[in-house]
């Protein structure tokens, strides 16, 4: 059994914490978090000792760490439970600041294990897409639509201090789209606007966006952004290929539907789409964390990596810079 200490105990952190406490290979031995009430009820429901950094760090028998904490503290936390052989689960994004990523190297990209916490790879309906995909299901991929649509805007206070729509939201898009472009993006192009909620501009961000990613031979990615729906939590691929499309669709409540007539014209009411990513992508979870514990085992290493957080954060970074000058930016 591997012993594990999560550093932050908000909504991810919970996540986390409860997914680590099921699995049979894996013991939360502890939590920290500067709010302590927070630390001590995920405490009381895993069983983990609340603690300090310093701690989790001196402790050898702690062999991983997932990092859960505000993203300001992500690189520094990571490089320190690294440089104490711990192998590290992070949560998106790496840092706010691509150069800090990047010279983070020497460090994040050596022989302990890193993984970022792009949960979406680990979707089991995503990863069927990716594995039909891959097995020429549709022939030869030419273009991708990614629609991530939130069903409400987080509150301002949060949007002040989350790195802005891309680094904080469209980041796990920009991450799915390298994953099943499956070559580098050498052209972003984005327009951005703030149509749902005037206190966004007002803090500087944006609260809708398309981009357009380029890839060297030419394929395209398409990657709608909306901090609110008005009709659910929308999560949504297409892939279209030289054969045909390849479609991810939404998960609903349930697979039950109303039907009924209104003027001789049949109708069909379904039901709503699964709430959030809390439920959306509660599997994903799971499957984030099992394969960290093989990661712990030695059986796997991270499909999802050091670079792969700087290769995101840098389209991240270039979808912001097109909207401030209005152009392309070429990677």
């Amino acid at each position: 059994m591997f012993d594990i200490a999560i550093l932050g105990a908000g909504r991810i952190g919970r996540i986390h914490a409860r997914n680590v406490a099921a699995h049979p290979a894996l013991r939360l031995k502890y939590v920290t978090d500067p709010n302590a009430a927070a630390s001590d009820a995920v405490a009381a429901e895993t069983g983990a000792t609340v603690t300090d950094l310093d701690t989790v760090l001196a402790d050898k028998s702690v062999r991983g760490v997932i990092i859960a904490s505000s993203t300001d503290l992500h690189l520094d936390q990571a490089a320190r439970a690294i440089t104490a052989g711990k192998a590290v689960l992070c949560e998106k994004p790496l840092d706010m600041d691509l150069a800090r990523a990047q010279a983070a190297a020497p460090v994040l990209g050596g022989d302990v294990p890193l993984m970022l916490g792009f949960n979406r790879r680990f979707d089991p309906h995503f990863a069927t897409l990716k594995a039909r995909l891959e097995a020429g299901a549709v022939g030869a991929l030419e273009t991708l639509q990614i629609t991530s649509h939130d069903p409400a805007p987080p509150p301002v206070s949060y949007i002040k201090v989350s790195g802005g729509l891309f680094k904080d939201m469209a980041i796990h898009d920009f991450d799915m789209a390298r994953w099943l472009l499956g070559e580098p993006v050498v052209e972003v192009y984005a327009a951005a606007s703030c149509l749902v909620d005037p206190a966004i501009g007002e803090a500087g961000d944006v609260d809708t966006a398309k981009t357009i990613l380029r890839t060297a031979t030419g394929k395209l990615c398409v990657i709608s952004n909306s901090r609110r729906s008005g009709y659910g939590y929308d999560q949504r691929i297409e892939a279209f290929g030289s054969q045909g499309l390849l479609r991810a669709d939404n998960i609903l409540e349930s697979s039950v539907s109303t039907w009924g007539g209104a003027g001789g014209n049949p109708g069909a009411a379904s039901d709503a789409f699964q709430n959030f990513f809390l439920d959306r992508y509660a599997e994903a979870y799971r499957q984030e964390v099992a394969h960290f514990t093989e990661i712990l085992a030695g059986t796997a290493k991270p499909s999802v990596g050091y670079h792969d957080g700087v290769a995101a954060l840098a389209l991240a970074e270039a979808a912001a810079q097109s909207v401030a000058t209005g152009q392309a930016v070429r990677l």
